[in-house]
Order: C-alpha cells, then structure tokens, then sequence
C-alpha cells in the first residue's frame, strides 16, 4: 500500500502573528516557519501504518515556494521515503491546491491520502474535501482513530454528539485531528540522512493543472482588542454587573 501525505509550510504556531503595513496579509520575512501541525499528525500516522506492516510506501507532498523544501526534509526525517515538492512562488487557494493534489494522486496512484484537518494559517479546512469531490473517492474527516482491515478503512471521528465511526473503500482521503497522535521527534542523525535525500521537483504547467483565483482578499485586520475584564467578589456583583452592561 502506498500513502501519500501533503505537508505545508506554515508560521509556526508559537510566532505571534504581525500584519504588513498595507493590510495584504500576514508578515512572512525573517519569521519561523514550520510543518502545518495536522499535517504532522497526517504523516506521523502513515509512518505508524507502515511500522504496522499496513503501507510500503509513503510519499509526501508539499504546494509552495522553494523555501518549503525544508518542510519535505522534515518529512522524509521522520521516515517518509520519497518528497514531491510541486513549486509555485504564490499561495495557493484550497481548490487550487485541491486540483494539483488531484494531479499528483492520478500520478502517483496512491491507496491511500493522509492530510491534516486544516492549515493554521487560513483554517479554511476545505481541501480534503474538495480532493476527494474532484477523485470521487470516498473520504472520512476529522479521524480521531484510523484502523486498516484489508482495503477498508475504519475511521472514528469526534462530532458534536459524540464519536461516529465510518467504513470506506480505498482508495480514499482521510483528515486527521489532534487526538490521532502525538508526532514523534527528529533524531539528529535522521535530519542529516534526510540532507542527502532527492527531492522531485515539478512546475504546475507539468502536471498540466490550470489554477483559478476563486477568492479576492480585499484587507486583513488584526482583531479588535479586548476590553479590560472586572473581577467581581460575590454573585450579586456579577449579577448587577451583567445587568449594567445590558446582559440581563
């Protein structure tokens, strides 16, 4: 079986966000950036899958300027054996990025596709969606636990009532929570196995993929900023205090 696992580069989760000056998005230069953590889970289980004997292969794949590189080695460092990294020196919107995971699927003929829930930097959480829409395959979100039995796959997902379990045919594309896993930590001398590794480089124009702009930003803002909070002493200040702020 094998597996292929999208990876994309993110700020990382412990930056704290800065706008640019014009209001066109978020600032990027000289920040850390990091694996999108779902999609660490994502590969973390497909290495999981293989150390179970369940998987020959896993291949991750990465949408993103040539600095996103860095992101595949980290990949191939937890235990990934091979890396695609289809260049683009702009972002890419969900659909977009649906239709050139549609192409590198057809290429790769996978049985099975792992992505994180969502990207931390947009949590639009809709492109494993719209890839398994565009392959007509059978998908399962949000897994919470994943178990193979010949090619079915069982997947519990966390819903507002409670756990629901689903059963899908492979291939299919599975998105993956929080409480999958645990990722596990590099080992030094993996990262620098993973240096000498090959990484395949494709354009869109390769995969003959034609993008749309489907959305246009217009300005991003910071929040507003909270108001100081009041600390009341007994339950008929809070009370008075909900009552003058017209809450009651």
């Amino acid at each position: 079986m094998k597996i292929l696992v999208s990876v994309k580069r993110v700020v990382d989760y412990n930056v704290r966000i800065q706008l640019k000056p014009d209001g066109s998005g978020v600032l990027t230069e000289g920040v850390k950036m990091s694996t999108n953590p779902f999609d660490e889970i994502a590969l973390e289980e497909a290495i999981r899958l293989k150390e179970r004997g369940m998987a020959s292969e896993i291949v991750a794949v990465t949408i993103g300027n040539p600095a996103a590189q860095e992101q595949l080695r980290s990949a191939l460092a937890m235990g990934a054996e091979r890396a695609v990294h289809v260049v683009t020196p702009i972002a890419v919107q969900p659909l977009n990025a649906a239709k050139i995971l549609t192409a590198l699927v057809k290429r790769e003929a996978p049985d099975l596709v792992l992505m994180g829930k969502q990207a931390i930097d947009d949590d639009c959480g809709q492109t494993p969606q719209m890839l398994a829409a565009l392959l007509a395959w059978p998908q399962a979100t949000f897994a919470s636990r994943i178990e193979l039995a010949g090619r079915t796959a069982t997947v519990t997902r966390e819903i507002d009532a409670g756990l629901e379990r689903l059963a899908v045919d492979l291939p299919a594309v599975i998105s993956t929570d929080l409480r999958l896993n645990e990722p596990r930590y590099i080992k030094l001398p993996d990262i620098m196995k993973a240096r000498k590794k090959t990484i395949e480089t494709l354009t869109i124009a390769e995969l003959g993929v034609e993008l749309s702009e489907e959305l246009n930003v217009l300005a991003v803002s910071a929040p507003a900023a909270r108001r100081k909070g009041k600390r009341v002493g007994t339950v008929s200040e809070l009370v008075m205090a909900l009552k003058e702020k017209g809450a009651l």
